[in-house]
């Protein structure tokens, strides 16, 4: 059960394709003036058109910002407090993974910096307008890929023996782990946070690796889900009445669940938050 979001101002990340793109649409169908953040101006352009003539909305705009680079994240930020002086729902959905190393242009490797400082920066820049608009929501995309992982405090960027996917299960594990932390934080101020898997999906993620990923990917996509699929615990953790005021948990499937034991882990949540505001200045 959802309630409208007429009058509700929504941000959306990585939201040109897959189910950032879903998200954004279904949450301007439901009224919400909705501002999507992406690398591509060209893309982002287009897709606010999509929405546009899909929805009906006419309120929807763009930032185009490469939010693995910290100048970027912070000129998103501003210029999104620039336009609006309130943030009802902050879907932090941008992500990649990337199976051989790459840096960002600050010298991150670019799973932690585009999966998890991006997260953490981002939020912690909007948090005073989130903050002014209470009740809102924090809505942190992650994946089922955390459950078995580790934080590699020893060698965070993995500059040794790396490997594609254990970056990006120690990534989306610090997604869980800044939701918790940041949900404790934040009690008392009206503002939620929670995380989702949204489930294996047939969308354009990971296709940037190559043909052997690509093969194992079309391998892959009898079982996945659509891109509707997957967005609908996004959409449900920024629209439904269900879930107002809940908040530092984790959700498949619009339902609730636990996620793997070390996500609860206080201490090491509060290490993984300390680094990482280490890592942003």
């Amino acid at each position: 059960m959802t309630t409208p979001m007429q009058n509700k101002t929504v941000l959306v990340t990585g939201a040109t394709a897959g189910i950032g793109l879903v998200t954004a649409r279904e949450l301007a169908r439901k009224g919400a003036h909705v501002t999507i953040v992406s690398r591509s101006p060209e893309k982002c352009a287009l897709v606010v058109d999509e929405i546009k003539s899909l929805t009906g909305n006419g309120n929807i705009e763009y930032i185009a910002a490469d939010l693995s680079v910290k100048e970027e994240i912070h000129r998103a930020a501003y210029e999104f407090k620039k336009r609006h002086t309130r943030l009802d729902v902050l879907v932090n959905n941008a992500g990649g993974v990337f199976m051989s190393r790459q840096l960002s242009k600050d010298g991150i490797e670019m799973t932690f910096a585009l999966n998890h400082l991006n997260y953490f920066l981002l939020t912690h820049l909007l948090l005073d307008v989130l903050k002014a608009s209470a009740p809102a929501r924090i809505i942190n995309v992650s994946s089922d890929a955390h459950r078995g992982a580790k934080i590699k405090f020893e060698d965070i960027q993995y500059e040794k023996n790396y490997s594609g996917f254990a970056v990006y299960s120690q990534s989306k594990l610090c997604n869980i782990l800044f939701t918790y932390e940041l949900a404790r934080r934040l009690e008392g101020s009206g503002v939620t946070v929670n995380a989702l898997h949204p489930g294996f999906v047939a969308s354009g993620f990971g296709k940037n690796n190559g043909f052997l990923m690509r093969l194992v990917l079309r391998l892959l996509s009898p079982v996945a889900r659509n891109t509707n699929d997957g967005a609908s615990t996004s959409i449900y953790l920024a629209s439904s009445r269900e879930v107002e005021g809940v908040t530092g948990k984790y959700f498949v499937d619009a339902r609730e669940v636990a996620s793997d034991p070390l996500s609860y882990d206080k201490a090491v949540a509060e290490k993984i938050w300390n680094l990482s505001l280490e890592m942003i200045l």
